[in-house]
């Protein structure tokens, strides 16, 4: 997509109001109850200041919402603020001078000495000036289990992959299915990437989207996750779900024993009423490989011709990084924080696991901080295909990968 300064076109993104408080619209794609329940804690910050948070959700995820937000911007009517993952995704955006420099802000609190892990600014940073606010971190490597299921199936809550393969018949006896998943190309490659780390190992994961080596691909460490994957496939036949919560429901109620997501499935637990540990557990690295991949969400801002917009957009970029909003948002979300100097002493057990893999720098960078929007969408299509395709083999998923990997930018 080709982007041009001269698509900034003019009008101010949103009327300020009296006494220099500002309505600021901010799109986002969390539209779950979780998600929904996190994203008011931001609100009720902003507006709590004077100014006015209007609600920009647009339900389907981040593939049906990034497309709306970008032809917003390039087409003259932007909002004030926008969600995007932390990566390659706003580059072309930054390259045609359309999204604020907020370096200034980040400067004068101090972003660089509080944000950790680094990697995190590093993704906000383009040519040495900083474009977006990180809100928190999210990791994929996570697996979701149902207690009420395993007790139902009259097997003990697996510890690993390889104990969730052994009692997955149990499950199916007892009319559970084994393993959750939703409908949306995103997940399936989600997934995929999480049994990638943690059957194929950090170092083959590594070169494969680092180093875009598609002879690793082609090697014993991913034809391993290849197979396990076709298991996979076969393991969550019968759960026809579309949305990544409707499958998370599926392991609160039980109906299904446990899913692979990332840590804001938590959110929907907690909204549920659920409790880690008791009600439901959680693997990192599948129990397999323990590390978290520190991708996350971030804000960008348009740039406006309004220059009490502007001053908004830098106040509330400062706002979202705070303490009080860190806690307060992170803690409703299932994530973690991008800064650790803040109070957690009262996360729940799976959260702690993930503060520990951090504190303990078992981590590694998202994927899509390595790999181009136009490579993950390549690898979404073709895994969904896989996933939809029972005649189609592990072993011919895992060449056509490997083309990917080979051309991958």
């Amino acid at each position: 997509m080709k982007l041009s300064t001269k698509l900034l076109s003019g009008a101010a993104i949103c009327a300020a109001t009296s006494a220099g408080a500002v309505d600021l619209e901010v799109m986002h794609w969390w539209t779950s109850g979780g998600e929904a329940n996190a994203v008011s804690k931001l609100a009720e910050a902003w507006n709590a200041t004077g100014n006015a948070w209007v609600d920009g959700a647009i339900a389907g995820g981040g593939d049906t919402a990034r497309p709306i937000m970008v032809s917003r911007i390039i087409g003259g009517d932007p909002p004030a603020a926008f969600q995007f993952n932390h990566g390659r995704q706003a580059e072309e955006l930054i390259d045609a001078g359309l999204l604020v420099d907020l370096t200034d802000v980040a400067e004068a609190n101090n972003w660089k000495e509080i944000i950790n892990p680094p990697s995190l600014l590093d993704a906000c940073t383009i040519d040495g000036k900083i474009y977006c606010a990180p809100v928190n971190i999210h990791s994929w490597q996570w697996m979701w289990l149902s207690n009420a299921a395993y007790e139902k199936a009259g097997v003990p809550v697996p510890t690993n992959w390889s104990e969730f393969m052994d009692t997955a018949p149990k499950l199916q006896e007892a009319g559970i299915t084994p393993l959750a998943m939703g409908g949306q190309s995103w997940q399936q490659n989600g997934a995929f990437g999480v049994m990638a780390v943690a059957l194929g190992g950090v170092d083959a994961w590594t070169k494969v989207n680092a180093d875009k080596d598609a002879d690793t691909v082609m090697g014993p460490e991913y034809t391993k996750v290849f197979e396990a994957y076709g298991a996979a496939r076969a393991l969550a036949a019968g759960l026809n779900v579309q949305d990544w919560n409707q499958a998370t429901s599926a392991v609160i109620e039980g109906t299904a024993g446990a899913q692979i997501m990332g840590d804001w499935a938590q959110g929907e637990f907690a909204l549920a009423g659920k409790v880690a540990g008791m009600d439901y557990d959680c693997l990192p690295g599948l129990g397999e490989t323990g590390v978290l991949s520190t991708g996350g969400d971030a804000f960008y801002f348009p740039v406006n011709s309004d220059a009490d917009i502007t001053a908004g957009q830098k106040e509330l970029a400062a706002l979202l990084v705070s303490p009080e909003v860190q806690v307060a948002f992170n803690s409703a979300k299932g994530s973690l924080p991008i800064r650790g100097d803040v109070d957690l002493t009262t996360v729940n057990t799976c959260t702690q696991k993930g503060l520990d893999l951090l504190k303990d720098g078992k981590t590694i960078p998202d994927a899509a901080t390595l790999l181009s929007p136009d490579t993950t969408t390549q690898l979404n299509d073709l895994l969904t295909e896989f996933w939809n395709t029972p005649a189609m083999t592990p072993a011919e998923v895992q060449q056509q990968y490997a083309d990917i990997i080979a051309s991958a930018d």
